[in-house]
């Protein structure tokens, strides 16, 4: 039987508040984080993705506590990301309710942590998450043509994206996060390429983020091989809903959890 295709709304929370902006610029307050949770929880969702997107120490403190508050109300699979540092930072948050961990500029400073963090919480609980770019011109080429970057996109990690998938897998991480950094915000479609590419290289499950702006950009992500879809402002206030995004992967003759 083949394996429904998760349909993921992700928040961006800052100090207890979800947040959306185009490129991480501009953010816009989108509303109260466990109240978003649970109308995404009655609406269908099959997951739901938090990023803390100030990840200070302050930050960590409200984060735990919005998962606290949202693993109480909500009872879809939660992945929660930013600001993950340590093997204790997984814990904390595996603790307060998070299902899985996302785990993104630590793991390029030293990659071993993912293996670490595999080990001990097993692969089902780590996910990498990969904000990527194509090259600027006048950057250092990569193989694939797409490159890591951190600071919500605006610096190169100097690592080709393709190859840093690839080696998450190797460390033991259980799915991918890509994000599409040129994508982010502009509702012009997911980036196809980047998604056959790491595709083409990985075996664990690929969410594709970055891009959505309408339920008839979901189908070609998956066409590209991505076994999930995530989106965000889109959701947020109300653009598209998650049943019509089911509906077009399920016309596109796709599993879904309806």
């Amino acid at each position: 039987m083949a394996v429904a295709i998760r349909v993921i709304p992700c928040l961006d929370v800052d100090n207890g508040r979800v947040v959306k902006g185009v490129n991480f610029e501009n953010l816009r307050d989108a509303g109260d984080p466990v109240e978003l949770a649970q109308r995404y929880g009655k609406a269908g969702a099959d997951e739901l993705t938090f990023l803390d997107v100030t990840a200070s120490k302050e930050g960590r403190g409200t984060m735990l506590e919005v998962v606290r508050r949202t693993a109480n109300e909500v009872f879809i699979p939660l992945t929660v990301g930013g600001g993950v540092r340590t093997v204790d930072d997984v814990d904390e948050l595996l603790r307060a309710g998070a299902d899985k961990v996302s785990v993104n500029t630590a793991a390029i400073a030293n990659p071993e942590i993912l293996r670490e963090m595999s080990q001990r919480f097993g692969a089902q609980c780590i996910v990498l998450s990969v904000d990527a770019r194509r090259v600027p011109e006048g950057g250092e080429p990569q193989p694939s043509g797409f490159e890591v970057t951190t600071h919500g996109g605006t610096r190169s990690a100097g690592i080709d994206a393709v190859e840093w998938a690839k080696k998450g897998e190797e460390l033991g991480v259980g799915e991918i996060l890509l994000n599409s950094m040129d994508g982010d915000g502009t509702k012009d479609g997911f980036d196809i390429e980047l998604i056959e590419k790491v595709r083409a290289e990985v075996n664990i499950p690929v969410i594709a983020s970055g891009g959505a702006g309408k339920a008839e950009h979901f189908p070609p992500a998956v066409a590209a091989g991505a076994n999930a879809v995530l989106a965000a402002s889109i959701f947020h206030f109300g653009e598209v809903a998650i049943s019509e995004v089911k509906d077009a992967l399920d016309a596109a003759g796709y599993e879904v959890r309806k």
